[in-house]
């Protein structure tokens, strides 16, 4: 990784938010906690995370209420649903409300951070497409602005 990724873990267990601070920090990442949805949405709106790691259920909001809210401040930012209480309709409502991946507790911490680097991948590929499509827009307008000028 060039830069830290910055990843925000909401749980409402304090054991599973120091677990996996000390994993993702030990790998490199920036890390930030919520204990609850509003105190999600408020980081959300103030700081940058490239990615989530969602409970979902909390105490003051379910995860997937929270998927919907976070998409409005901060809509490029990958979502990930952790959950002790798998079922298909969760599964399936979290990934209608945004959810990028649904990871079942206890967490295999390998594949976690497989499915963490995986989204955190698309998102660089993501952002050097759009940073690429600038550029060429931008060099195109140049172009087209001197042409224009030359023109008269």
């Amino acid at each position: 990784m060039c830069t830290k990724a910055s990843i925000l873990v909401v749980d409402d267990e304090p054991s599973i938010r120091k677990v996996l601070t000390a994993i993702l920090e030990e790998k490199g990442y920036n890390v930030e906690t919520a204990e609850n949805g509003k105190e999600a949405i408020r980081k959300s709106k103030t700081q940058f995370y490239n990615l989530a790691l969602i409970d979902i259920r909390l105490p003051d909001m379910e995860g997937v209420k929270l998927l919907t809210e976070m998409k409005e401040t901060k809509p490029k930012m990958a979502k990930i649903i952790i959950t002790g209480y798998p079922s298909l309709q969760n599964a399936v409502e979290a990934v209608n409300k945004g959810a990028d991946a649904y990871i079942i507790k206890p967490l295999n911490i390998d594949k976690t951070l497989v499915t963490i680097e995986e989204h955190l991948e698309k998102q660089r590929k993501a952002q050097k497409m759009t940073e690429g499509s600038l550029v060429e827009f931008i060099e195109t307008r140049v172009k087209q602005l001197e042409h224009e000028k030359i023109s008269r």
